[in-house]
């Protein structure tokens, strides 16, 4: 049997019960609610970071880090059989430096035949007497005959010079001193030329012996010209940033592939290619920063030092959003304070800067 104390005790429970239940109902919509609004204002704050970050850059361009000079792509001038690779990745090379040897016998034999010719037309030319005009005349083309092939004898030197040494069989002061043995014999064939271009202006004009001779010479400048051609040397100071080229294989000059890349890697730059309808926010001078893609988070310093005059294709990998689709581009060049870890050939995104245009 239920006392009135104890059913009076079970409705005042139960009263409790309901009263806290009505209450926490509100409360916990008010979290719920709350929760909802915290996560729809999380992505409008995000986007309005992002748009700040956005306003700070008038453009962002795709482009890749190469060599102040550029990638040089060498080639051969002639097709032949590379007989000797002097060089490989990662050495530095100076101008004129060999650095591939292609191989044609027929080029020497035609180098003896014309040197046969030369000496056979000299001993006929010899055999007439010359005076005045003519004998002045004569000796100034002898001169510089002679000079001509002093230049041939002192670039072999070069070559000599340099290869031992890369071998550790010389040293950098011998390929100096022949450099400047080079620059000597040079400057004295400029200076017989001019001599002899003086002389021809009084002087009679040359005999059928004179005359055979010059030809004969002519034909010994173009076959030695021939045999340069079989060398292959680095057309500027620089860095071999690939070697493509081996013994044996047959080299030609319309290879799609180049036998070497070299560049001046003393400083880098990034060629970038900007979207056409940014060119007129871009201004020579303009602050950049530049972010490598293989290093998240590092930032690196660089000014506009170039811009194309010319619209084109893109070549670029496009990074961003905006170049996901293919876009005709200018080109544009930066140049960079301090590389850091930067590496020719690696992707990066340039973002101009909205301050620093300077208008050029």
């Amino acid at each position: 049997m239920i006392t009135p104390k104890v059913k009076t005790a079970f409705l005042v429970a139960l009263n409790l019960g309901v009263l806290a239940t009505s209450l926490a109902a509100p409360a916990a919509r008010t979290y719920a609610q709350a929760q909802a609004q915290a996560q729809a204002q999380a992505p409008a704050r995000a986007a309005t970071t992002d748009s700040a970050e956005e306003k700070r850059w008038l453009a962002v361009a795709p482009g890749r880090v190469e060599p102040l000079s550029g990638v040089i792509r060498v080639a051969v001038p002639v097709m032949g059989v590379i007989g000797e690779v002097l060089v490989k990745a990662n050495d530095t090379v100076f101008a004129g430096e060999p650095l591939i040897r292609l191989i044609d016998p027929e080029a020497r034999a035609r180098l003896a035949a014309a040197e046969a010719q030369v000496a056979l037309r000299w001993r006929a030319r010899n055999k007439e007497s010359a005076s005045g005009g003519a004998a002045a005349r004569r000796r100034a083309e002898d001169a510089v005959a002679d000079s001509e092939l002093a230049v041939s004898e002192a670039r072999s030197f070069v070559d000599k010079a340099a290869v031992e040494r890369r071998a550790g069989r010389g040293s950098d002061a011998s390929v100096e001193a022949a450099r400047l043995g080079l620059t000597r014999a040079q400057d004295r064939l400029t200076q017989q030329k001019v001599e002899l271009r003086r002389i021809e202006d009084n002087a009679p004009l040359p005999t059928q012996a004179e005359g055979q001779l010059n030809i004969a010479r002519s034909e010994l400048l173009g076959a030695l010209a021939a045999i340069e051609k079989m060398t292959i040397r680095a057309p500027i100071d620089g860095t071999i940033l690939q070697m493509n080229a081996k013994p044996g294989e047959l080299a030609s000059p319309s290879a799609a592939q180049p036998l070497v890349l070299l560049g001046n890697v003393s400083a880098l730059r990034i060629r970038a290619e900007l979207d056409e309808r940014d060119i007129e926010k871009i201004r020579l001078g303009q602050s950049v920063l530049v972010r490598p893609a293989a290093f998240r988070g590092r930032e690196i310093a660089g000014t506009v030092s170039f811009i194309a005059p010319l619209v084109e294709a893109g070549r670029n990998n496009a990074l961003g959003q905006r170049n996901m689709t293919d876009v005709d581009v200018v080109e544009v060049l930066v140049n960079l304070g301090e590389p850091g870890p930067l590496a020719v050939g690696m992707k990066v995104d340039v973002y101009f800067r909205q301050d620093s245009a300077s208008r050029n």
